[in-house]
């Protein structure tokens, strides 16, 4: 099944933005709490024991009916196989979707940490009846496969088969990945769990407080300078003093890992995530070497720039995401962030609002922050048949803003591609970002045109700018962090303060001469989930990002039917690849100059900058 991982990365297929800022916590009585009674009234629930034992019958006899008949079936007789183990997946989706919520709503809680666990293992050992099934199925032979294809019932599975079969030449035996697959919950999965859980127990004394890690992290974005500089430092030496298990756990996973890609053969550690993500390691590689090429124009001018207007020779690290002198720094409250968005998303396409405004009538967002609660933020997919949810930790700024724009892009995006069904709704990654950041664009684009305040209008463009260097520039230095460590790792154990010196060697890369790293910045790399839930995912930031761009940049230029065709690729899911996807707009991602394209829309909001200045 698509088993997820735990929310502290990215539940379901999107991402969880753990941003570095933030401010004063919005009022928490104008926040909204989800409400996950539309999956299941409670963890005691009785139809969750229903669920249970009824989908691990219904795989048995599954199990029973199919395994080894798979290739002399009829087309007709095969999609009524796959649509009965698409409904089997979708009651185990339902399960762990609704585990990982509540995991992520309160993670100090044992008895949801339990519940989440024991959900894990029964959905594996349930699962493992039906791992035949994908097995057989790239197992039949690709001239017989396309004779059924001529099934007009079988041919509907045609996108779903043939991302199976990219898979095909890494499969090991049955019994190989059935072991593989059982070990799974006490394997990965647990050194997961134990990460998330350490994160969530730590607090980080500030000025008197025990702060959570998020809240922590926000106040590198504080007005006050030595309030930054000693969030930063008291970060640092929080995680410097659990760096040795931060090690042991990114060691294990990277050697397991290892284990798994010598086995299934796999060129390199990349190369599983590109074929997840339906991407050549060619685009992957073009889209890395053209960001690395481009950290003098984008991030090294920026912090110069930016280190000019805070009047300092240089910035510190805790200075990078420090607020312009000039931002007043206004709290923006919950339904002000609301009318904004939904005003951007209507302006752009009726439609697209009113799917939007369902997550804000109903109870399907999760906004406000708390001890225990993931950090950062995600939409989460659960399953076509329910709907998606949304969780954030809303501080009250226009970063803020900006976050409940993405992830409302997401929570659309699911809706509109759960037509699809339960095997075909989800994107790739590479593509799973591009409603998120071409909403977040629709909203900042909007509030930035009706700004007419010089002032106020470089304040935003920074941030933006800000934001989009967070998503490109940081995320692809993160791919190179985890390049690194990998590569490394196939030599022997690394220490921890080997991955330190890896982790500045990047940053120092990507950010440029004009940030100064002190030494405890070294343990930074240990709080990013998406190093140990899903090696090698962060390049989908930048891809996105920059495809996003790309894509702005045609409908800027009045692209006829461009909303009909914009609406259609997210209703197509993971029906298609980027090359469909993005051929009606005359995109190309294998195109060199696509990247540049993106890429230029950066640069010249630090031309639009460097003027203003």
């Amino acid at each position: 099944m698509r088993l997820m991982p735990i929310p502290a990365s990215q539940p379901g297929q999107n991402p969880a933005r753990v941003p570095e800022g933030g401010a004063a916590v919005a009022p928490a009585s104008v926040l909204p709490a989800w409400d996950l009674a539309d999956l299941y009234s409670g963890p005691d629930s009785e139809q969750i024991e229903t669920d249970f034992e009824g989908a691990a019958a219904a795989a048995r006899a599954f199990e029973s009916a199919h395994a080894g008949k798979l290739a002399a079936m009829s087309g007709d007789a095969l999609a009524a196989a796959i649509a009965e183990y698409e409904r089997i997946e979708e009651v185990l989706g339902r399960l762990m979707s609704y585990a990982q919520l509540l995991f992520a709503g309160d993670s100090n809680n044992p008895r949801l940490g339990q519940f989440y666990q024991t959900a894990s293992e029964r959905v594996t050992a349930i699962s493992s009846n039906l791992l035949f099934f994908t097995l057989e199925l790239n197992r039949i032979d690709e001239a017989v496969l396309d004779e059924k294809f001529a099934d007009p019932a079988l041919a509907r599975y045609r996108p779903w088969l043939s991302d199976l079969r990219v898979f095909r030449p890494h499969q090991l035996s049955d019994q190989l990945e059935k072991l593989l697959h059982e070990k799974e919950v006490t394997g990965r999965s647990a050194w997961s769990r134990l990460f998330d859980e350490t994160i969530a127990g730590l607090r980080v004394p500030l000025e008197g407080e025990e702060l959570t890690v998020s809240a922590a992290l926000n106040k590198l974005s504080d007005r006050d300078r030595p309030t930054r500089e000693a969030a930063a430092r008291a970060i640092g030496d929080v995680f410097g003093k659990h760096n040795r298990l931060f090690a042991l756990i990114t060691n294990t996973l990277a050697k397991d890992k290892e284990i798994a890609d010598t086995w299934r053969q796999y060129p390199r550690p990349t190369s599983y995530r590109n074929r997840a993500n339906m991407v050549e390691d060619e685009v992957v590689d073009a889209l890395v070497t053209a960001v690395r090429a481009d950290y003098p124009r984008l991030s090294h001018r920026y912090y110069a720039l930016k280190a000019r207007w805070l009047g300092l020779p240089k910035l510190q690290h805790w200075d990078r995401n420090a607020p312009l002198p000039e931002d007043d720094d206004v709290l923006i409250g919950f339904p002000q962030a609301r009318d904004r968005v939904l005003s951007s998303y209507r302006a752009f396409s009726p439609e697209l609002a009113e799917i939007g405004a369902r997550f804000f009538d109903r109870p399907w967002i999760d906004a406000e922050p708390r001890p225990g609660k993931s950090g950062g933020a995600f939409a989460h997919p659960t399953i076509p048949s329910a709907h998606p949810y949304i969780l954030m930790n809303y501080h009250g700024r226009a970063r803020d803003v900006m976050t409940l724009a993405h992830e409302l892009g997401h929570g659309v995006h699911q809706v509109l591609a759960g037509g699809q069904g339960y095997l075909m709704a989800g994107t790739p990654l590479t593509l799973a970002e591009t409603a998120s950041v071409f909403g977040e664009m629709l909203t900042f684009r909007a509030m930035l045109d009706s700004e007419t305040n010089p002032t106020r209008r470089r304040i935003m463009l920074a941030g933006k700018v800000e934001d989009i260097l967070n998503t490109v520039v940081r995320q692809v230095a993160f791919y190179q962090f985890e390049t690194l460590v990998h590569d490394e790792r196939r030599g022997g154990e690394i220490l921890p303060e080997r991955l330190g010196e890896i982790w500045l060697q990047v940053q120092s890369e990507s950010l440029g001469p004009a940030i100064e790293f002190t030494p405890e910045y070294s343990a930074f790399w240990s709080y990013v989930p998406h190093f140990i839930h899903t090696p090698f995912y962060v390049y989908a930031y930048a891809f996105g990002d920059c495809l996003v761009n790309a894509l702005y940049s045609v409908f800027q230029t009045g692209h006829p039917g461009f909303e009909r065709k914009y609406l259609d690729m997210l209703r197509a899911g993971g029906s298609k690849r980027h090359k469909e996807l993005l051929a009606p707009f005359g995109l190309d991602a294998s195109d060199p100059g696509f990247w540049k394209r993106g890429l230029d829309v950066v640069s010249d909001f630090i031309d639009e900058l460097e003027g203003a200045s």
